[in-house]
């Protein structure tokens, strides 16, 4: 700890000054037996409900064991986990993020140990970075629709379409598109930014929100909700995870992969360097890899197949290399850079009207 601090004090002191209170989590659920002899303390950016199949099936396997869940939004979690990092906070056991890059970050800061198991060691270099952050899901960034307020021809199904979709003055999206807020969202920063590096469709793609009245807003839920109520007709980048969960009992939420190319986000797990029950995180991490980890997590598509007959979110035209994993790597953090994310947030402000 005191190697740590000579380290990073400075570090610390900045972000002591710059956050002041940590914000409240937004959540919290409890899984297992009342007579658990032990408590594994996850805080997580996951939906509780998106979730609790796989909490659930741990503690069945594991009936001495406990879970404390706590669900944050990923701005928040980040400075919490940072907090505790520096000691000034109790660390949680296991970190789960969606905003894959603000996890890197903190790994890379040291506020992580390492682990390796055979099952850890089965995952592409993309999802593992030095047996310490450890991508767990499969999920694709998605653009929804009303389906019942848009007539087929006018569902845009690529970024081409949508900037083209936003053209004309009296365009039937204008004002009616909505994303994340990228100053609030973690994962809706990220989404954007990995965007930008992916093709020359993204300047054109800002200019074509802001020309027509685009919103960008809170989160996945809210972006759902108001496309589903047809204060919206289209949502994009939205966390196709959630957004296949309400297709399936709502029908007025359509949900595509788009055609040019479709994000995937592996959600990113870390044990902090100081966690209490760090055996309990590694038992759970590889509960998650094993077979019944994961037909828990596609039980509720966090896990999503996108070939095949029985695919969850078919491709056009089946082309796998549309697929874009957003890797673990350094590369991650190229974007959290504060002069690149100055001149980055400024042009999505120059863009986007934020509710």
């Amino acid at each position: 700890m005191i190697e740590f601090l000579k380290r990073h004090l400075p570090r610390i002191l900045v972000f002591v000054l710059l956050i002041g209170p940590v914000a409240a989590q937004e959540d919290v659920a409890d899984f297992g037996r009342q007579d658990a002899t032990r408590t594994l303390l996850i805080r997580s950016t996951t939906d509780i409900a998106a979730l609790a199949p796989l909490l659930k099936a741990y503690v069945a396997a594991h009936p001495a064991v406990g879970v404390r869940y706590e669900q944050w939004g990923s701005i928040a979690l980040d400075s919490l986990s940072a907090s505790a990092c520096a000691g000034a906070e109790n660390p949680a056991d296991l970190v789960i993020s969606s905003a894959v890059d603000l996890q890197t970050r903190l790994v890379n800061d040291g506020c992580a140990q390492p682990f390796s198991s055979s099952l850890t060691e089965r995952l592409p270099e993309t999802r593992n970075w030095r047996n310490e952050l450890f991508g767990l899901t499969y999920e694709p960034a998605v653009i929804i629709y009303n389906r019942q307020l848009l007539e087929p021809d006018d569902v845009p199904r690529s970024r081409f379409d949508l900037i083209d979709a936003l053209r004309p003055e009296n365009a039937v999206l204008a004002g009616r598109v909505a994303t994340y807020d990228i100053e609030e969202s973690g994962l809706g920063y990220l989404f954007a930014f990995v965007d930008s590096e992916q093709a020359n469709t993204f300047g054109r793609l800002m200019e074509a929100f802001g020309r027509s009245g685009a919103v960008a807003t809170c989160c996945s839920a809210e972006i759902i909700d108001a496309v589903s109520q047809g204060i919206y007709l289209v949502g994009y980048n939205v966390l196709g995870s959630y957004a296949l969960s309400r297709a399936e009992t709502d029908p007025n939420i359509g949900v595509l992969a788009p055609a040019d190319y479709t994000l995937v986000l592996s959600r990113g797990a870390y044990i902090p360097a100081w966690a209490r029950n760090a055996d309990l995180a590694k038992q759970f991490i590889d509960f998650t890899l094993a077979p019944e980890g994961v037909a828990a997590l596609k039980e509720t598509r966090l896990i999503i197949d996108f070939l095949g007959d029985d695919a969850d979110l078919p491709l056009p035209g089946g082309a796998a290399a549309n697929l874009r994993l957003i890797r673990l790597s350094p590369r991650l953090l190229v974007g959290l850079d504060q002069h690149k994310r100055q001149i980055f947030l400024k042009l999505w402000r120059e863009n986007l009207e934020a509710r």
